[in-house]
């Protein structure tokens, strides 16, 4: 059997973490699998190499920021092949671009086209444990990319349908998809299994797990995807296609920063849609209404940092689409599930939810997802409102 395995910064914090994850890769060799670990940069490395190329320039130029960002994963790869081979175990490291990894021309936040795993396939033939740096991969004109936070579970998935794995497993610091950050809300529970369509709108409205990326190439391929802890503890969240347990309700809870909303005339939707486009932003809501206006709701990526970039994206926006074209600007708390727009009671217990505190701000529905955009202040607090309404005390 095939096992792709995708360990991320927090665990390959430091050299012990590291022999820790070859002994755990190691064990998975000698079960008679073929292993594929997917590395992430270790600990925090990446975030001190974005520091240092803002120390030498403060606006770094993109393909010198891809080239050095993804020298954190290269390191990974090789630290941890070297631990692997001392446990006995033929180990073989390999770039994005080594494996195979073919993406577009977008520095920075680059998108899988395609993936040619020859040298993967060679190697696992081999009987060795590969070993691939993540986040990154090589363009069709031979630059080298990355593919935006969380690129690395995106490698994994990719390599896992390309080779035909009947396994991606994701560790982190976390043991599995919780109803709601379970650092903030202490009554946040794990869930044992989601669809993938569950999960893509869990990770669209904010949740940090699993990169939306990522779920959706496993969505396209079908490919089944287990999220546990690094550390071993027990439990997981299975996420495929068709859950053992489908869910009827709300799912999670879950809050994106920096969401800006607008109402505009629809003659400047093309307008607005190429601007997002050369930004390589998505909206979460794009729609065309009869009067002849259209609404568009953004969001800056969960995993980022604010940044001069998407601040000037959004000032860009209104003065095309016209400073009283903005209709709310704040953070998005959403709730997501097969029960939005299925379940009659559920817009009204969700408002019920947020009347004390977000009375009048905007709601949207869209797919599984119905939001709120709120005051930052209040993010936290709605969330936790929202949470005990409507999966706490949710009726059986």
């Amino acid at each position: 059997m095939r096992v792709v395995k995708k360990f991320g910064g927090s665990s390959l914090r430091d050299t012990a973490s590291v022999r820790a994850v070859a002994a755990h890769v190691a064990r998975a060799h000698e079960a008679g699998h073929g292993v594929v670990v997917v590395v992430s940069a270790m600990g925090k490395t990446t975030d001190e190499l974005m520091a240092l190329a803002h120390q030498v320039s403060p606006h770094p130029d993109r393909r010198e920021l891809d080239m050095l960002l993804t020298a954190g994963e290269r390191i990974s790869m090789a630290l941890l092949a070297m631990a692997v081979r001392d446990l006995g175990v033929p180990a073989t490291s390999l770039t994005g671009s080594q494996c195979g990894i073919i993406t577009n021309d977008r520095p920075g936040a680059a998108r899988i086209v395609e993936v040619r795993p020859y040298r993967v396939e060679d190697a696992l033939d081999a009987g060795h444990v590969v070993i691939v740096a993540g986040f990154q991969g090589v363009s069709y004109r031979r630059e080298v990319t990355t593919l935006g936070r969380g690129g690395s579970d995106t490698t994994a998935v990719a390599l896992a349908a390309a080779i035909g794995a009947e396994v991606c497993e994701i560790y982190s610091d976390v043991d599995g998809v919780y109803t709601a950050d379970p650092r903030v809300i202490l009554g946040a529970k794990r869930l044992s299994a989601l669809s993938h369509d569950e999960m893509l709108e869990l990770a669209r409205a904010g949740a940090k797990v699993l990169a939306e990326d990522a779920v959706a190439w496993a969505r396209l391929n079908n490919v089944a995807l287990f999220v546990r802890a690094a550390d071993g503890r027990p439990g997981e969240t299975l996420v495929r296609v068709d859950p053992p347990e489908a869910h009827t309700g709300v799912v999670g809870v879950a809050a994106r920063p920096d969401a800006w909303l607008w109402r505009y005339p629809a003659a400047l939707r093309s307008l607005a849609l190429a601007r997002l486009g050369s930004a390589g932003v998505a909206p979460l809501v794009d729609t065309t209404m009869p009067a002849g206006d259209a609404l568009l709701l953004i969001a800056r990526d969960v995993a980022d940092a604010v940044d001069g970039a998407f601040a000037t994206l959004c000032a860009d926006l209104s003065e095309l689409l016209s400073p009283e074209a903005m209709l709310a600007q704040g953070t998005l708390v959403s709730v997501v599930g097969t029960g939005v727009g299925r379940d009659p009671s559920l817009a009204g217990r969700f408002d019920a939810a947020l009347s004390q505190i977000a009375p009048f701000a905007p709601r949207i529905s869209q797919g599984l997802m119905r939001s709120a955009l709120v005051e930052p202040g209040s993010a936290t607090h709605a969330v936790g409102a929202l949470h005990a309404a409507l999966i706490t005390e949710a009726p059986a």
